[in-house]
């Protein structure tokens, strides 16, 4: 279990929160309490749980409200929730809109009635997998640029910068010692640049996974990337959100998110 980790209950119906309060304090969870979607953004910033268990609360819409706020918020964006909605006799009035639901990017979705006990070994799944952290190597010559990665990576509670290199020499190096998931790697660098260290990097260190920074009329520099085993690239004007997007895709094998961008690099290298 856990040990010391908090869980907000967002929920207006007091039988139902204090019964899955006692629950998961029985198991050593520390519970704080929100029966509105103002007080819930409150308890999120004072309390910053590690999950958020959404159950249902009035006017209604404020749930999707509170959720479509945690998703907008640099910090929380990555925090887990378990979406329990209304009894079906209730859903009319007091549950979830279908337009809502198909916007929702919830990690867990249940409706009521629940057993709390039944809820702990979904909570601790959630609470597991929220924990484990994407270990992040910054490789770029320059501090402002790497300050500023790692400023917006020390936002997130699912990333942490493992450290960070000068060059594409020094990023070798520190990838084979440190063993991180996903290299941050810039392509012009002294002493050897981040094309010649990505192809080592994929030759010697396979669970690494390289994520270049290029710029958006760079398509030279986008397609050897790929050819020395990048599984990403980032242009460097792109907006913080992209940056995390693309390490979280990165991270986990996801391609999709890098086709999407193929045809705005090539629209700018043809011009």
């Amino acid at each position: 279990m856990g040990k010391e980790q908090t869980i907000l209950i967002v929920d207006d119906e007091v039988e139902f929160v204090e019964d899955l309060k006692e629950t998961l304090e029985g198991v050593k969870y520390i519970v704080a309490v929100a029966y509105d979607r103002e007080q819930a953004e409150k308890m999120v910033r004072s309390h910053e749980p590690d999950m958020i268990v959404l159950g249902t609360i009035m006017p209604r819409g404020d749930a999707f409200q509170f959720h479509k706020w945690m998703k907008q918020t640099l910090g929380f964006s990555n925090l887990p929730i378990m979406v329990i909605n209304a009894p079906p006799e209730k859903q009319l009035l007091k549950g979830w809109r279908m337009d809502e639901g198909m916007q929702m990017d919830a990690e867990d979705f249940l409706a009521k009635p629940v057993e709390p006990t039944s809820l702990i070994p979904r909570i601790k799944a959630l609470l597991d997998r929220a924990t484990k952290k994407i270990r992040i190597l910054i490789v770029d010559d320059h501090a402002v640029v790497r300050d500023g990665i790692k400023s917006v990576i020390s936002l997130q509670r699912d990333m942490q910068v493992v450290g960070e290199a000068v060059n594409g020499q020094d990023g070798l190096e520190k990838t084979i010692e440190l063993v991180p998931d996903v290299v941050v790697m810039d392509i012009v660098m002294p002493v050897m640049n981040g094309l010649d260290a990505a192809a080592e990097i994929c030759r010697k260190c396979k669970a690494a996974k390289v994520l270049m920074l290029t710029q958006y009329d760079e398509q030279e520099n986008v397609l050897a990337s790929k050819k020395v085993g990048a599984v990403g690239f980032i242009p460097k004007a792109a907006a913080s959100s992209r940056l995390l997007t693309g390490i979280r895709s990165v991270a986990r094998g996801d391609q999709s998110w890098i086709e999407s961008l193929q045809p705005h690099i090539e629209g700018q290298g043809n011009k």
